[in-house]
């Protein structure tokens, strides 16, 4: 886990550059989404985690929810993210929300697959 905070740091999730989210059931956080502002144009979601007690009530779902109306208030048109296939239910729940697998836009050593979604206007 610390190797991954070093090659994937969590700076850039905060305004103006940035936002991040966190979850709660019940007055107890139970996930995390972050976006970092690319450019003009476009959103990269990281950080996207929800505890496994709580997966298969909305939250995941909910949460990106979110993150993309944030993306879009900030006037940006693509979110994108990057992930591991073995996160089987991630993306399945990506692929449900309409996002489509694209071609590597980074090198992450812990991702073997990416994501797009043209956001509404």
């Amino acid at each position: 886990m610390a190797q991954a905070l070093l090659e994937e740091p969590s700076e850039g999730l905060d305004k103006p550059d940035g936002y991040f989210a966190v979850a709660y059931l019940d007055n107890v956080p139970v996930g995390t989404g972050g976006l970092r502002f690319i450019d003009s144009r476009i959103a990269e979601l990281t950080k996207v985690f929800t505890l496994q007690s709580t997966r298969g009530r909305g939250v995941a779902s909910s949460l990106l929810e979110h993150l993309e109306r944030v993306a879009v208030d900030a006037g940006l048109s693509i979110a994108r993210l990057d992930t591991r296939s073995d996160l089987v239910e991630a993306c399945c729940l990506y692929e449900h929300r309409g996002y489509r697998r694209v071609e590597p836009f980074s090198e992450s050593a812990y991702s073997d697959r990416w994501y797009e979604l043209r956001l509404p206007e």
